[in-house]
């Protein structure tokens, strides 16, 4: 088997439809529902509440199959042993329980978006998380993918938790629920793993923190992540405690959540300016 299998490379059969991050990004149609995607709460009140949900279940789904694949490529891309280039065995276990939980949150996530009305292949597939774990130093893989990109789905998690306890929906509560707390086992798998491997490399741990700040700017994608109660995502601050994060870094996340509004909003702005100059 080969190392390092490229993204073009996974398995998909003709229902997924994938998208590259920068054209989600500036998409004129995303540009143009930014105060939707990026000031409303998601609630059942909220007008598109339904169409939301369905999306970011299908989001979930993707990204719990991309989880499986770098987990799963973790355990293989490595040789095992205690180098800069190698993955202790201890590691590879922890890849391997997470491959375990990432399979049976594919089984959900399949399973509650029938339930919710949804099509695999409804929505595109963006692959930046797998993109994420194809980093060939295992201890940015642990901050991209695992306090970054799983920390983000903590957050998703959390608040489509909270939206099917409001929607009188015991399925998708107790379902995001319980896929919650792997997330948080996770997290704080990756929050042990990095503090472990770099304990004696400040150099490599700067770098690895640095790589999980790239990608959770990213992954703020205009603001649609926030500590604002009105934000679509909230951000989960006390099951982030619990992953290992510390205080000063959850500050961080939210006030990069808070430029990434900013920068949506004048986007907006700007775009609006364009339509009524003609």
């Amino acid at each position: 088997m080969r190392k390092t299998l490229p993204v073009e490379d996974l398995a998909r059969d003709e229902r997924f439809v994938r998208v590259p991050l920068t054209d989600r990004i500036n998409d004129p149609r995303s540009i143009k529902n930014t105060a939707m995607r990026t000031q409303a709460k998601l609630t059942p009140k909220r007008p598109d509440a339904s169409d939301a949900a369905r999306s970011l279940m299908h989001g979930i789904f993707v990204g719990e199959i991309q989880a499986l694949e770098g987990a799963g490529r973790t355990c293989w891309d490595f040789e095992t042993g205690d180098g800069r280039d190698e993955a202790p065995f201890a590691l590879k276990l922890d890849m391997a329980r997470q491959c375990w939980d990432e399979a049976r949150h594919c089984e959900i996530s399949v399973k509650l978006s029938d339930w919710m009305g949804t099509e695999i292949g409804e929505f595109s597939e963006g692959t930046f998380l797998y993109e994420a774990a194809c980093n060939p130093d295992p201890v940015l893989r642990l901050t991209g993918v695992n306090r970054a990109l799983e920390g983000l789905a903590i957050d998703v998690f959390n608040t489509m938790r909270d939206f099917g306890d409001a929607a009188g929906d015991p399925v998708l509560e107790f379902c995001e629920d319980w896929m919650l707390a792997d997330e948080v086992t996770h997290v704080k798998m990756g929050s042990d793993w990095l503090r472990r491997l770099t304990a004696d490399d400040p150099e490599r741990r700067k770098n690895a923190l640095e790589f999980q700040r790239v990608v959770d700017k990213l992954f703020s994608l205009g603001g649609f992540r926030g500590e604002d109660d009105e934000s679509p995502v909230k951000l989960a601050r006390r099951f982030r405690e619990l992953a290992g994060f510390e205080d000063a870094e959850i500050d961080e996340i939210a006030e990069d959540a808070h430029e990434a509004l900013r920068e949506a909003q004048a986007r907006t702005e700007a775009l609006a300016a364009d339509v009524a100059a003609g």
